[in-house]
């Protein structure tokens, strides 16, 4: 049977609309129509928002579990529940830099996830182990390696979904990052010390994406541009971008999205396990990692990672910048599918794709959710 999502302010590409009601058969949206089908189930939105669902690319854990610690369909579920609390319909797990064998088991624990249907998983995300030694952040660097010829094949093995790679340019050739996009792999800069010329070399190679812009990247200069500069300028690139006020001054997220635009910046949370907890600690590759009024640190001061959902960030983007709820939502929603290359399915409300949706409150509370059409609860 039909359902016909009525009564409710829909955002649409061009923006809200208020005259409309949402056909959903099975797992698609099968119109955009002005009045109720025959027959169909009648939902009442009672004049709320809907939204399409966020869709976060960059996700290492949530509900008191972290990807790394077990690269299982099981994490990959409990992180999916936590985050759809927050109107995360679609989103990749997150790998941050680890041993091979462990790169290995992740690629295969989404692939399994994917064939269980464990709801809203879209692919992966490998972010390291080839990455820059100066710019590790919070990755072990006892685990950051070099670019092997086994790695193509290792980073393009996934049977299902997405794949993206998050690696530093300056250590990989640039003729390996032609090879991974060849294979459908989607491939980012990050944790990159590279200088503008050689990010722009890669992205020239099929480089596409800067993960967590301004962070752990080597920055604008006067007369060295860096990766910052690159990513500002390139506009054949989308970037990441972390909106929680601990990662970046509001002033930086007001530049990146002046530059950029909302059609090439994109919300990520770098979630970590205390989202949709009331977690304050946890251990991450053995390091101990703190919250304090929601910034994650080492015992060292090293950020890691984020409490970040992606609700929140939608409301810290409009706070701090003035953007639009059409706006803030692209970048959460329509952008990050578009990058990923997943936006023949989903990340818009439109006829053909999927039912993938949340109804929200003027506060952006979340209230109710469906991914593939079906209504899910949070738990």
């Amino acid at each position: 049977m039909a359902l016909g999502l009525i009564n409710g302010r829909v955002m649409l590409p061009a923006g809200l609309r208020d005259d409309i009601c949402v056909i959903v058969e099975g797992d698609r949206i099968s119109a955009l129509a002005h009045e109720l089908p025959s027959g169909a189930e009648r939902i009442d939105l009672g004049g709320k928002t809907l939204l399409p669902g966020f869709i976060d690319t960059q996700v290492n854990g949530g509900g008191g579990v972290l990807f790394n610690d077990d690269p299982s369909v099981e994490t990959i579920r409990i992180i999916g529940a936590a985050h759809r609390r927050f109107g995360t319909t679609g989103f990749l797990p997150t790998l941050i830099s680890d041993d091979l064998d462990v790169v290995a088991r992740a690629i295969e624990a989404v692939d399994q996830a994917i064939t269980a249907g464990v709801p809203g998983v879209l692919g992966i995300h490998i972010e390291g182990p080839f990455l820059s030694l100066a710019r590790h952040g919070i990755h072990d660097p006892g685990k950051i390696r070099r670019f092997g010829a086994d790695a193509v094949d290792l980073l393009s093995s996934a049977r299902f979904g997405r794949t993206l790679v998050t690696l530093a340019p300056e250590e990989v050739d640039p003729i390996a990052i032609q090879a991974l996009t060849a294979r459908g792999v989607v491939v980012a800069a990050g944790h990159t010390n590279a200088d503008y010329e050689t990010v722009v070399r890669a992205v020239d190679h099929g480089l596409t994406g800067f993960t967590h812009i301004f962070n752990a990247m080597s920055p604008l200069m006067n007369r060295a541009p860096g990766a910052v500069g690159a990513a500002l300028d390139d506009d054949r690139t989308v970037a990441g971008i972390i909106v929680d006020g601990h990662h970046l001054h509001p002033a930086a997220v007001r530049i990146a999205l002046r530059v950029k635009g909302p059609d090439r910046l994109m919300l990520v949370t770098d979630a970590m396990p205390s989202v949709g907890t009331d977690q304050t600690e946890f251990l991450l590759q053995g390091r101990h990692i703190h919250e304090e009024d929601g910034l994650l640190r080492d015992d060292q001061g090293v950020l890691a990672g984020s409490a970040l959902d992606m609700a929140r960030a939608v409301r810290n983007l409009m706070l701090q910048t003035g953007a639009s709820l059409r706006d803030a939502t692209a970048m959460a929603s329509s952008v990050p599918a578009r990058f990923v290359k997943v936006d023949d399915q989903t990340g818009t409300i439109a006829a053909s794709l999927r039912a993938d949706l949340i109804l929200v409150d003027d506060d952006l509370n979340i209230l109710r959710s469906w991914i593939g059409g079906r209504e899910l609860s949070a738990v």
